[in-house]
């Protein structure tokens, strides 16, 4: 395989991994590759993001490699957060919501698990409209990030504490998400959720 085409694979895996990353080990199994052959490629690939002036960048957290944005772009990135967008949740976010608020603190893997799909973009719009944030990471391997709802959360939906949701001991099965959902997003059937409203 041609070395453009893999450093293009290394970016969208490292891209779809999101904020958990991936260990170089992770990375050569997958592409089939020896580590210091794979390390080497990463390495290029960092200095070519760096030449190029891409706004994205490769950094090393905690033994794995994650694709972040640029410090010094900050200051934009944090006006793109406050600026209001009249986008209501999908279906998908608000699924992940439920689930996030009654099993909390969970992790991505096991929302897929409930949801039987990939939850990253729900996942990231949730945490930019800070109705979920990260809680710590979990003892297992690989040390996957815990989420949990936010302060945001409870306000948003007018909760003392998250013992004031509404009870999901009905719930026929012991994961009914169609149920969940239903149950936290009924009363505000006719509510938009967007930005304007969660702004302070």
């Amino acid at each position: 395989m041609q070395l453009p085409k893999l450093k293009s694979i290394i970016e969208g895996l490292l891209f779809a991994a999101g904020d958990e990353g991936l260990e170089v080990k992770q990375l050569a199994e997958v592409l089939e590759l020896d580590v210091k052959y794979t390390a080497s490629l990463v390495e290029e690939l960092k200095a070519e993001l760096k030449k190029k002036g891409r706004g994205i960048q490769i950094v090393e957290i905690a033994g794995a490699l994650q694709l972040t944005t640029l410090p010094a772009h900050a200051p934009y990135l944090e006006r793109l957060a406050a600026s209001p967008t009249r986008a209501a949740l999908s279906q998908a976010a608000l699924e992940t919501l439920s689930i996030v608020a009654y099993k909390q603190p969970i992790t991505r893997v096991e929302i897929e698990e409930i949801r039987g799909v990939k939850c990253d973009r729900a996942l990231q719009t949730l945490v930019a409209k800070d109705l979920i944030e990260e809680k710590g990471r979990a003892d297992a391997v690989g040390r996957p990030i815990l989420y949990g709802t936010t302060k945001s959360f409870l306000d948003y939906f007018a909760l003392k504490g998250l013992q004031d949701l509404p009870d999901s001991s009905q719930f026929e099965h012991e994961v009914d998400l169609e149920e969940e959902t239903q149950l936290l997003f009924g009363k505000l059937a006719a509510k938009q959720m967007t930005m304007d409203e969660l702004e302070p």
